[in-house]
């Protein structure tokens, strides 16, 4: 018996934070309070009320910056004990912003999406280069993006498609502005293109156009930004895999690009290349986009999410067939399950998570990598709560 305990106890010390050799696991006690959520491709990662940040799902590129490239259920500390005011999440790299604007990221590096002057990829936090500061930050797929205070852009890895935004198609290790000199208010990455909403509430896309992502009427990719079509006045954007969506000043939600799952949320599987009315009406304080599936909070902390259902993501208890194909292509809003308020919502590649206005994270949808939190790896329809680190 003693044997066994000590191996466990050695198992653990190897795999999860907060345990030593010869010491027990150690657990939280009370619930931890979270400050924010993000969600990546197949990891999460969240900030304490305090600043202190933790990630938890995938781990093969040293995304959750533990030091380590080990899978993780429940949520472990991000190395070094940076204090963070904001993180976000991409597909295999994840960045934070401290109070001071120093920006630090970690994770895959393979189109210098850390910013650090190499393509080296890094199991803990690294610094970006060039002395810039940020009040917010972006991720696409392998690039990574910052606002300064004053508004100005910037964005460096991966450019094939021209996401980066400075008129060229070459990778950048290294922070370059984008194009055009526009004053930014925010910025938000999905897989091939970045779009940002300037201080007027203008709308503006870069990068890959396959499906018409950019919103400018075409499907032509463009290295630099071009005004989304329409005229409409928003006050935040997200970047799905190849769709876009948008809350106008007034609560609409509108979107673009790919809707062949309904990740438009108007009752049809009809892609368009310039902004349509989304989410049947409904007005909402802000969404966000998974890979083909979108969610919204209300404004009363009601959240609802429609699109690709397979794993779940969509989070709600009953499918309705008429707008749901095999109740997996959902072309209009479900209510999450369980009746809670949220505060905010993130949405991953097939997962999403949602952050309650006390402080408490709940998850639903795929779950192979252990990205949901709950210390598991089964997939959950309806959200289920993070477990304590």
């Amino acid at each position: 018996m003693r044997a066994t305990r000590t191996l466990s106890w050695l198992l653990c010390a190897a795999v999860e934070a907060g345990c030593s050799v010869g010491t027990a696991p150690k657990r939280a006690t009370t619930p931890v309070t979270w400050m924010s959520l993000t969600a990546g491709e197949d990891h999460t990662c969240g900030l304490t009320s305090g600043g202190a940040a933790y990630c938890w799902g995938a781990n093969y590129d040293g995304q959750l910056g533990d030091g380590s490239t080990t899978q993780r259920t429940r949520p472990v500390a991000v190395a070094r004990g940076i204090k963070f005011a904001t993180l976000t999440a991409s597909w295999w790299h994840t960045c934070g912003l401290t109070s001071d604007g120093t920006t630090y990221c970690w994770g895959s590096n393979s189109s210098g999406e850390l910013g650090r002057g190499d393509t080296v990829a890094s199991t803990t936090p690294v610094a970006v280069a060039g002395g810039l500061t940020f009040s917010s930050l972006a991720e696409g797929a392998s690039n990574t993006c910052g606002v300064t205070s004053g508004g100005t852009a910037y964005c460096w890895g991966s450019n094939y498609y021209g996401a980066v935004g400075d008129g060229s198609t070459t990778d950048r290790s290294t922070p370059v502005s984008v194009a055009g000199g526009l004053t930014f208010a925010s910025l938000t990455g999905g897989v091939f293109h970045t779009c940002g909403v300037t201080s007027s509430g203008a709308a503006y896309c870069w990068g890959g156009d396959n499906v018409g992502q950019l919103g400018d009427g075409s499907t032509n990719d463009q290295r630099t930004p071009v005004a989304v079509a329409g005229g409409i006045a928003f006050a935040s954007l997200t970047a799905g895999w190849v769709h876009t969506c948008g809350v106008s000043t007034s609560g609409a939600a509108y979107c673009w690009g790919d809707n062949g799952y309904g990740q438009f949320g108007n009752g049809s599987w009809v892609s368009t290349r310039s902004p349509v009315a989304a989410a049947s009406g409904r007005t909402f304080a802000s969404l966000t986009a998974g890979n083909d599936h979108t969610c919204g909070v209300t404004s009363t902390g009601a959240a609802y999410c429609w699109g690709w259902n397979e794993y779940g993501q969509v989070g709600a208890s009953s499918i309705d067939t008429q707008y749901c194909v095999f109740g997996a292509y959902c072309s209009t809003p479900l209510a999450v399950a369980g009746g809670l308020a949220f505060a905010s919502l993130t949405a991953g590649g097939n997962h999403s998570c949602a952050l309650t206005s006390g402080g408490a994270a709940y998850c639903w949808g795929q779950n192979q990598y252990g990205q949901l939190g709950d210390g598991s790896t089964s997939h959950r329809s309806t959200p289920v709560a993070v477990a304590n680190p």
